[in-house]
């Protein structure tokens, strides 16, 4: 299965940069749109769209559920994975995140300069921004780590622990708001930096000679060994999340360092150039979605 995806050349067609003074956000917007207008072609009705899944069978498309509003992506696989989405819902009766999100809140409350830098905790849908004054992109992890550093506060790590409780505190408190993912691209070199990170997220790299589109793009709805492949749109609405296999929380940084190393790659490093515009393109195409945070992933 993984050597027959590798050979699928990408479905999506990503435009060339165009970027003018007046709106730097034009090839994004454009971009973002191609995306959500191939996933819901995709997914509107599986059975009726199988040249989109070249190496499904039968048995795959039995499992695939319709997709009747962008929204749902938020979910990520459990939008159209309905074996998988069973069992998200019998576990989201009794989320394994509550404690987290209490820990959050103790630690933004009781830790030094957090609520100073952050009095509204809603801001789980802002993450990454584009920095003007540092001229470069901050996740919400590089955000809390330079907080923390200027307070006079021994840095978290970026991955997992107190870091990933306090971004669940943001992510819970954003969702009880209702707000949106809402990314912007403010400046021509935030455009840049976002054409940086479209240029990562879509190039093959590794021992395995996989993008990250490969399996989250033209692979998304397909089954590798088990499990039924996630797609971009909507894969940063619900971190930080409680992963079954880590039975524990983590961050998108975690996730991303794992995809790494699944595609045969030594991970970037959490807070580098290279993760967070990669993150920064990842987070512009869920624009306009629920933030659906923290929340339970295998």
């Amino acid at each position: 299965m993984i050597g027959n995806i590798i050979k699928t050349s990408v479905v999506l067609v990503i435009g060339t940069t165009m970027i003018n003074a007046g709106s730097f956000n034009t090839q994004a917007e454009k971009d973002r749109k191609a995306l959500v207008s191939y996933f819901m072609k995709k997914f509107s009705n599986p059975a009726k769209n199988k040249t989109l899944f070249p190496y499904a069978n039968s048995k795959d498309f039995e499992n695939l559920m319709p997709v009747k509003k962008v929204e749902d992506f938020r979910l990520g696989s459990y939008a159209y994975n309905k074996e998988g989405r069973s069992q998200y819902d019998e576990i989201n009766e009794m989320p394994p995140y509550e404690d987290n999100v209490d820990a959050g809140e103790e630690l933004y409350n009781k830790t030094k300069g957090i609520k100073q830098c952050f009095p509204d905790p809603t801001i789980a849908g802002e993450y990454p921004k584009f920095d003007q004054k540092k001229g470069k992109v901050v996740t919400i992890s590089v955000a809390i780590d330079n907080c923390l550093k200027a307070n006079g506060q021994k840095p978290w790590k970026m991955t997992k622990g107190k870091i990933a409780d306090l971004e669940a505190y943001f992510a819970s408190k954003t969702k009880e708001a209702g707000k949106k993912v809402h990314i912007t691209i403010p400046s021509k070199e935030a455009a840049e930096a976002y054409e940086r990170g479209k240029k990562i997220y879509y190039s093959q790299r590794g021992y395995l000679k996989l993008s990250c589109a490969t399996c989250h793009v033209q692979g998304a709805g397909n089954r590798v060994r088990r499990e039924v492949l996630s797609p971009l749109l909507g894969h940063t609405t619900h971190f930080p999340v409680y992963r079954l296999k880590w039975q524990g929380l983590g961050t998108l940084e975690r996730r991303i360092k794992g995809c790494e190393k699944n595609q045969g790659e030594n991970p970037h490093k959490p807070g580098s150039q290279w993760m967070s515009e990669m993150l920064y393109f990842m987070a512009y195409m869920s624009n306009g979605l629920p933030v659906d945070g923290p929340d339970i992933r295998k």
